[in-house]
């Protein structure tokens, strides 16, 4: 997977991390902890500049964000409640969970927004009570893209500071991705044995 992303950005550039972000806040089997470092890497070696791929990846983050808060606010508190009562061992979500994360993220959403897009676990789900509680759209965008901009930043500017070493780096990265990648199916599984309907 590793050489795959590289390639992916060594042969398209600023398009290629935007769409693997995009994808990352869509599907997220495929890290950020992976994308960025790497955009950082190929910066350092010269095929691209530092400022635009994090500013790639920044948007791609944000677009991908923005699909989760259209599907908050098309399907609305009430469906994604249906949704949850119907389906919820396979989603891993009570509808009591989805009311309580809704309702705290109207008491906090701002904040909300710009943590949330530093945290694995919550980088996804945070647009959607944005979406639910019809946040305005602007400030749902500008503190999305603080948030993911700082993230992404890091991570990249950790990848370009650590070209010299990224030989021994890149040796890791594969099994270590495979890792995550199985950690993340075992936690799923895990979480749909052990769900159990809040009402």
């Amino acid at each position: 997977m590793f050489d795959r992303i590289a390639d992916i950005m060594a042969d398209s550039g600023y398009l290629g991390i935007f769409l693997l972000m995009l994808v990352e806040n869509v599907f997220p089997p495929l890290p950020s902890e992976l994308v960025m470092p790497l955009a950082g890497y190929v910066a350092a070696n010269g095929e691209l500049h530092i400022v635009p791929a994090i500013l790639a990846g920044t948007a791609g983050s944000v677009a991908g964000s923005l699909l989760w808060y259209c599907a908050g606010m098309w399907f609305g508190r009430r469906r994604i409640d249906r949704l949850a009562e119907r389906h919820g061992r396979w989603l891993t979500v009570s509808p009591a969970q989805i009311d309580a994360a809704t309702d705290w993220f109207g008491r906090h959403g701002r904040t909300v927004l710009v943590v949330g897009r530093l945290l694995p676990a919550l980088r996804i789900v945070v647009s959607v009570p944005a979406g639910i509680l019809r946040m305005p759209l602007l400030p749902f965008l500008a503190y999305s893209a603080i948030g993911s901009a700082l993230w992404n930043g890091l991570l990249a500017l950790t990848g370009y500071l650590l070209k010299s070493q990224y030989t021994m780096v890149e040796r890791y990265a594969d099994p270590v991705t495979k890792g995550v990648l199985a950690l993340l199916i075992a936690g799923y599984l895990y979480r749909v044995i052990r769900f159990r309907p809040q009402r």
